[in-house]
């Protein structure tokens, strides 16, 4: 139903439209519009720089880009992995493609022989906590302020699973 594979360096712009799209439909609220429309911009082309960063997979319907996954081993926890960046464009939200990258995606960490995953988001965000408590995750009750660079921190909470 859905084709999830491995993001290659043709996939950018692909990758930079979900990310663009979900961030501005879930995070943009939380800071100024002039800020959060520079936001937008950059997220549309850092993907650039990070193909063959860490697992990196797109996920599409009908050949259409909807959820992207960026995750690999974990900088701050020795041994286990991190998921960097999830994100769904909003069109996709409800489909069941973020389900199913998400087990995708914990099925390449186990590959790549982690047993334990853990993931930042945002405290204040409802949706984007309600899709990691469904998909398994639960808190480790660790928070930590996240500066997105608007000097205006915002509150992070952490969640964890196994692989």
């Amino acid at each position: 139903m859905f084709d999830i594979r491995i993001a290659g360096p043709d996939d950018a712009e692909a990758l930079g439209d979900v990310h663009a799209a979900g961030w501005e439909a879930a995070y943009a609220p939380f800071f100024s519009p002039e800020f959060a429309a520079l936001g937008v911009s950059d997220r549309r082309t850092r993907w650039h720089a990070r193909i063959g960063e860490g697992i990196l997979l797109l996920a599409s319907f009908e050949g259409r880009p909807l959820a992207l996954s960026w995750s690999g081993a974990s900088p701050r926890r020795p041994g286990w992995a991190e998921v960097y960046g999830f994100y769904g464009h909003p069109d996709g939200w409800g489909s069941g493609i973020a389900p199913a990258l998400m087990a995708r995606t914990l099925v390449r960490l186990r590959a790549e022989g982690h047993e334990r995953v853990h993931l930042w988001t945002l405290r204040d965000t409802p949706r984007s906590r309600r899709f990691y408590e469904k998909n398994g995750y639960v808190p480790t009750g660790a928070s930590r302020s996240h500066d997105f660079g608007d000097g205006k921190p915002l509150a992070q909470v952490e969640y964890a699973r196994e692989c």
